[in-house]
């Protein structure tokens, strides 16, 4: 059912126990629930947010508004783990609940500053004529998941940008605290702010510089930027809505991109030498990436396998919406690599099996695949008894990997189509593939290149067929310790 705007913004104390009992029994009937991602029981997650570390505990908050599957009045979630795999809510829940957040906690991210964790993020604020502004604000939160809110934005709404004016990701760099802000100027085109903290002190802000990172102007939002550091190399990873495809030729109807620079001035905002934009995964899903710098100085990142203004089959049943894996960044020849964190092979049941037709499996499994040289490969995952499924073709010796989810299920935003393609170099290439009931994520050559998205298989799409080509590998069956459908 869609709901109408002043069903999206009613206050959740509004909701009675009996149209929320609804919403629940009507998500408990989804046969896509995963098994070892993050997702909500019911209602929509969209973008990942406090990614950190605090008190000896990964933190990582989710974006959610629990009264269906829509964009509504956003509040967030929080989880926490020990091995940045099995994730769990604590049942903190961090809600817009004053004149700065008034029409949703939109998202940001978090540092520990003493012994509280700082979460920095934007107030969503309307007016009686539905005009938007925005403040960027803080929550401390200490151990016990006790919150208070800072009770004064900390940063206002700049004269030069309109009210897209959202996201802070803070940042620490030289023994100072520095946030950059996604926004969009008067003339419509995105930009990226950067903040310094005066004293290393969260309530003070001021505006450093608007990041230098040879923009190409075409985008009109620059959504969830960040600044990583790997082995002190930046990497800018943002959302630069609108971007012209003549600069990248992307698919998804918003990209998730990157740029790794060679050094940060801070003083000037400068990145210095970036390269050229790239896509950060060529499948049909994976945006508002989020990432930060661990205490033992990996870059880490997770991101939503969801985009905005898509509806998804689960809708229907009052929910929507998937985090990816956590994954490790590394930098290899110049090249970006994107690999789940070690502990990710602790969901592994087993020793693995010789990879080989499968006619049924429970969709929630590891392969680890080795496509042969100068071969034509074509496997289908999620296959039913006619062979139609998920197909992954691997060109190995032209360097070309292919998916398509045509005949997977039920289709979904076919207007941006149902093929996703990218190239390496010819010659023997590795994936790593792991899925979880309607998710896929596939690492090529251990995370040179990433496909992420969701699939909904009918009901009798559970096999594996090997459809032509010479590949080897392993298949394992997966177990996070939740119950599968």
């Amino acid at each position: 059912m869609a709901l109408t705007r002043e069903q999206k913004y009613r206050p959740y104390a509004d909701w009675s126990e009996a149209e929320l009992e609804k919403i629940k029994e009507n998500a408990a009937r989804s046969p896509w629930h995963t098994n070892f991602h993050i997702e909500p029981p019911y209602g929509l997650l969209n973008d990942p947010n406090g990614f950190s570390f605090f008190k000896g505990k990964w933190q990582l908050f989710y974006q959610y508004f629990p009264f269906g599957a829509a964009h509504g009045l956003k509040s967030w979630v929080q989880t926490e783990s020990t091995d940045l795999v099995h994730f769990e809510e604590t049942g903190t829940v961090l809600t817009p609940d004053s004149p700065l957040d008034s029409h949703g906690m939109y998202s940001g991210s978090a540092m520990q500053f003493g012994d509280k964790l700082f979460i920095f993020y934007t107030g969503n604020v309307r007016d009686e004529n539905w005009l938007r502004q925005t403040y960027q604000n803080g929550v401390l939160l200490d151990s016990k998941g006790n919150w208070e809110k800072v009770p004064k934005a900390l940063i206002a709404q700049p004269d030069d940008v309109t009210a897209h004016f959202r996201d802070p990701q803070i940042f620490y760099y030289e023994g100072e605290y520095y946030a950059l802000i996604g926004a969009q100027n008067k003339n419509k085109k995105g930009l990226i702010k950067l903040y310094k903290a005066d004293n290393r002190d969260y309530k003070a802000w001021h505006f450093a510089a608007d990041l230098d990172f040879a923009n190409d102007g075409t985008a009109y939002m620059m959504e969830c930027p960040n600044l990583v550091f790997v082995d002190k190399q930046p990497v800018l990873l943002y959302c630069p809505q609108g971007l012209d495809k003549t600069i990248s030729d992307y698919r998804n109807i918003y990209p998730n991109m990157y740029k790794i620079a060679q050094s940060f001035e801070p003083e000037t905002g400068k990145l210095k030498e970036p390269s050229a934009i790239q896509n950060l995964d060529y499948g049909f899903e994976a945006y508002a990436t989020q990432g930060f710098n661990a205490p033992d100085g990996r870059a880490l990142t997770v991101s939503w396998l969801g985009l905005p203004d898509i509806a998804y089959p689960t809708d229907k049943f009052d929910y929507q919406g998937v985090l990816s894996l956590v994954k490790e960044l590394k930098i290899k020849d110049g090249k970006l690599y994107q690999y789940p964190v070690e502990a990710i092979v602790s969901l592994r049941k087993d020793e693995g099996k010789t990879f080989d037709n499968l006619p049924s499996t429970n969709n929630v499994y590891e392969l680890e695949l080795i496509f042969a040289a100068q071969e034509q490969t074509e496997i289908i995952l999620f296959a039913d008894q006619k062979g139609k499924g998920f197909s992954i073709m691997v060109d190995s010796k032209q360097g070309e990997i292919t998916i398509d989810r045509s005949q997977a299920g039920e289709q979904y935003a076919t207007e941006y189509g149902q093929t996703r393609s990218c190239s390496v170099d010819p010659g023997q290439i590795s994936a790593n593939i792991f899925i979880d009931k309607s998710v896929f994520e596939i690492f090529i050559n251990k995370g040179e290149k990433v496909f992420s998205g969701r699939v909904f298989p009918n009901k009798d799409q559970t096999g594996i067929l090997i459809k032509n080509g010479d590949v080897s590998g392993k298949y394992y069956e997966l177990d996070y310790g939740r119950k599968t459908n």
